[in-house]
């Protein structure tokens, strides 16, 4: 998983909230997971390792995800750590059928993405974008997901409790949680909660473990965030995976302000790639951090500095008031040098 979101962004894309059909009564588990299975699907993906060698060279490294299918127009809500800084994306059906996808919209603050389909299969089934704050601590949930790439595995449990946006984990400030005791394991991120009336209630994001398998501390963002940061606002996708450096590794660098994003991989054919920001080349640890160095450290954005989480917000105010084709400036260290980049709204 990303252990520190990049909340740098430069392309602004609108999307429309489309709801299901609502089921009026409670079902079976069984009878949910019947229902909605087709809308559930495998999310495949391709980047390049560039962690010790030039991103020519560097070998491609396959990841694995969950997503739902939310509305006709073959749009698939994930979890952003899956598919942020990917170079290829590809999802598949229950009947086989497979799909390229490309990110329209990414809050990686909260884990969430929206992906869309370049071929939907014929008959493609939506599920029902829910309510989370009609759920409630206690209540019965399943979850559906690949699993280590077993495909469409459902797991029964309950809600554990809900926490507010930055209680759980420092790196999704904007996340509001659900817990739960249904088992998830890698593969699963990126995949629904459905509630007992086969509505989308959570996507899941993330596990606590000391094992590294799954112990009961499953954390899911509420369908309610996903929605209002990806649905009925403008959302962001830079294709950049940052690390905020502040403080002595700030210092260590030579940064010439307090606060700066490390850029740690960039995905191909991203707008951060096509605004010719760099990622990092070469693994290190630094005050008991591993990063991936080398990269430009973005500064400012559209005359914005990198400030702290704070200015994550005041960045996409500044961009969401700005039309189609307007040139975005980055500021970027680069080699020791502060140099100005420029990238374009779409």
């Amino acid at each position: 998983m990303v252990r520190v979101a990049a909340w740098f962004t430069v392309v602004i894309l609108l999307g429309g909230l489309v709801r299901g059909a609502n089921p009026v009564e409670a079902e079976t588990v069984g009878q949910v997971f019947r229902r909605v299975n087709t809308s559930v699907v495998i999310v495949r993906t391709r980047e390049r390792d560039t962690g010790q060698q030039s991103a020519a060279s560097a070998p491609t490294v396959a990841g694995l995800g969950s997503g739902v299918v939310i509305d006709s127009r073959g749009r698939v809500l994930t979890a952003a750590h899956v598919v942020q800084t990917v170079d290829e994306i590809t999802v598949e059906f229950l009947d086989g059928h497979v799909s390229a996808a490309r990110v329209v919209g990414s809050e990686p603050e909260a884990d969430r993405a929206l992906l869309e389909l370049e071929t939907p299969p014929p008959g493609m089934q939506a599920a029902a974008l829910g309510d989370s704050d009609a759920v409630e601590v206690g209540d019965q949930v399943c979850i559906v997901g690949a699993p280590y790439g077993i495909g469409h595995t459902r797991t029964v449990g309950h809600i554990s409790a809900r926490h507010k946006p930055n209680t759980v984990y420092s790196g999704m400030s904007l996340a509001e949680f659900l817990q739960t005791d249904a088992a998830i394991n890698q593969g699963n991120s990126g995949g629904p909660m459905f509630s007992l009336r086969g509505e989308i209630v959570g996507i899941v994001s993330h596990i606590i473990s000391k094992s590294g398998g799954f112990e009961g501390l499953g954390f899911v963002v509420t369908s309610n965030m996903a929605r209002h940061l990806l649905l009925e606002r403008r959302s962001f996708w830079s294709g950049v995976d940052g690390y905020v450096l502040t403080g002595e590794l700030a210092r260590v660098l030579n940064l010439p302000q307090p606060v700066g994003l490390l850029v740690q991989h960039v995905a191909a054919q991203s707008p951060a790639a096509t605004a010719g920001l760099l990622g990092g080349t070469l693994r290190a640890t630094i005050a008991g951090e591993t990063l991936t160095v080398g990269g430009d450290v973005i500064l400012e954005v559209q005359g914005l500095p990198i400030s702290g989480r704070n200015s994550y917000e005041a960045i996409q105010a500044r961009l969401s008031q700005l039309h189609p084709g307007v040139p975005i400036t980055i500021t970027v260290l680069r080699g020791g040098r502060r140099i100005e980049l420029t990238g374009h709204l779409p």
